[in-house]
Order: C-alpha cells, then structure tokens, then sequence
C-alpha cells in the first residue's frame, strides 16, 4: 500500500513556503463555486465586516464551528486572550445566523490545564444570544494517557440554539442494535418494554456518540497534513439532524474541509472560512477531489502529492501544467 503522507501544515514552515504559492485564495479572496453555490473564504472569523461580506446578506440556519484549542493564528495566547478572540466569532455566527438556528461548537478540555478552555468558553457562552441545548461527548478509539491517569478518549461538541429551529430526530439513529431489554411501563393497560415501543431497532446516538470512527492514516477519508481532521459521520449527522436539504450551513474553520464536503453529500449549501490559504486549497480540493473520483480523502497520500513531489526537486520553476490543475494562472507570492 502507498503511504505518502505529508506532514503537519501549520507546523512545518519550510513545507508552507514551498505549496503556499499552489493556493488560489489569498487573504481576504473567497473562491465561488459555480456546481452548487458553495463558497470558501481566506478570512478571519473574528472580523466582522469580513463575515458578512462573504454571507452577501444570507442567513446560515446551521453553524459547525471546529476553533483550534488556545490557538490564535497558529500561536498559543493566554486562555483570556483566547476567550476574547472565541468571543468575537461567536458574536459574528450570531450576526449570520436566521432567528431560528443551531449552532455546534467542538472545543477541547485540557486535564493538565484545568480542563481548559472548555469552562471559560461555557461561561463566555451565558452571557450570548443562544440557549444551551446539550453537551454531546464524541468517544475516540485511541487516546493518550500514563500509567497514572485514565486514558484520555473523548472530543467535546457544545450544541447551542436560537428560536426553535429544526431538529431532525431521524438523524440520531446509529448502527448499533438494541439488545438490551427493559424500562417497562404501562401503554394503553399493557405492560411493555423498550424494544416492543421503540421506533426503530437501533439505538440513538444520545449526547455520547461511541459509534464515529476518528480519523487516521488508513481511512479512505484521511487528509494527512491536517492537525484537526473531524470525522465526517460525525459532521453528517449534525448537518442531517440540524438542517433540511437546500439549506445554508457555514464553517469558520474549514481545516481539511469535513463540513463542505458533508454538505455536498447532503445537498446543503455552504460558507467555509478559514484563515489560513493552505486549509482553504485542501478544502476546496478535497470537495473536487470527491466530485472527480467519489473519494472522501486521500488515505495515505495527501492534497498536494503532485505539485509536493515537483517542487522538492525544482523549486526554481514551477511548471504551469500543475498549476492549470489548481485552476491558477500563476503561481501566488507570499
């Protein structure tokens, strides 16, 4: 099997210089898709002038919002400063989203740091405009731990709504079998139990997801140079249970592009932003990725494999054939 990865993107700056000139968007530009009417801003959640332009006066009915942890630009701030910035954008999703919306946040709880930020960020999150509706645990297969602690295993997802907006009960039936019997009660003067009353044979996913596979190297999903990568079952469920077909749902930290691509496959429209060129190329490439070949990732290879394997070698002359597969004219000067 071909194992090609490439490593971390936002830690490598001598691989940054040499793919940033392959990227399409620079700050500030926002690539349009003309199939389905996706969009794919360079720019900062944080900006609020930035935001609503690329929204073009629409309202998201779903926010899937993905922060990297007491990262600001790629460096570590202090938690305060942290908390500020996640108050902005969360103040901005507020500005674009309709009155009736969800929003879902996935933020870490560091045990070796007081569990930060996740308290801080719940506190910042009173005094919002949404109502905290669940805190939902996504349970990894693989964690990391010592002898002298329990293994760390588990993502938390904050849900948080405005109004009453849709929710799609169907949405949370998992694969899982029901195979335990019991809370019996009494329906019309009949005793029964949970499998006779339910609606269906499998169980629903609850606020403990145990059924989403995280992502690693040997998925058909992987896209190696991502720090972050969500898994997109679990990105599909929050988009089938929190949303209908034909509606907007935006991303302010696109990362590997889970989100555009699980609206695609559920024929949601969406806005995706991220900060950072490099993140919005592998987002936009792996939804044409997806469209040319019905892959989901690049498994053990990477977005970049062709124009990487080039440019090692040559770096003084990129050749327009690899850049005519990007859709650049030339080459983009950082």
């Amino acid at each position: 099997m071909k194992n090609n990865p490439i490593p971390r993107l936002d830690a490598d700056a001598e691989i940054r210089n040499l793919l940033l000139p392959f990227c399409r968007l620079r700050r500030g530009e926002v690539w349009e898709d003309s199939i389905a009417g996706h969009r794919v801003g360079c720019l900062d959640a944080a900006s609020q002038e930035e935001v609503e332009s690329t929204m073009e006066g629409k309202k998201a009915q779903l926010a899937i919002h993905d922060p990297p942890y007491n990262l600001v630009a790629f460096e570590e701030r202090p938690l305060g400063e942290f908390i500020e910035w996640c108050e902005r954008w969360v103040r901005n999703t507020d500005r674009i989203l309709s009155d009736n919306s969800s929003l879902y946040v996935w933020l870490g709880a560091d045990q070796n740091d007081g569990f930060q930020p996740l308290p801080d960020f719940m506190m910042m999150m009173r005094k919002q405009a949404f109502q905290a509706r669940s805190y939902i645990t996504m349970r990894n297969q693989r964690g990391y731990g010592t002898q002298k602690n329990w293994m760390a295993l588990r993502q938390e997802l904050l849900y948080y709504i405005k109004g009453q907006p849709t929710f799609n009960v169907d949405a949370e039936y998992t694969d899982i079998p029901k195979i335990l019997r019991g809370y019996y009660k009494k329906v019309n003067g009949q005793i029964t139990e949970n499998l006779e009353r339910g609606k269906s044979d499998n169980i629903r996913a609850g606020n403990v997801w145990v059924d989403v596979q995280q992502v690693f190297y040997r998925m058909d999903e992987n896209v190696s140079g991502c720090y972050a990568q969500k898994p997109l079952k679990a990105i599909e469920r929050i988009i089938r249970a929190s949303s209908d077909p034909d509606q907007l749902v935006v991303d302010f930290f696109s990362h590997s592009g889970t989100t555009l691509l699980a609206a695609e496959i559920h024929r949601r429209q969406c806005i995706a932003l991220d900060i950072d060129p490099l993140f919005c190329e592998i987002s936009i490439r792996r939804l044409e990725h997806f469209r040319r070949t019905g892959r989901l990732g690049w498994q053990n290879s990477h977005p970049f494999e062709d124009e990487y394997m080039y440019v090692e070698h040559h770096e003084e002359d990129v050749p327009g054939d690899l850049l005519s597969k990007t859709g650049i004219t030339q080459p983009l000067l950082f």
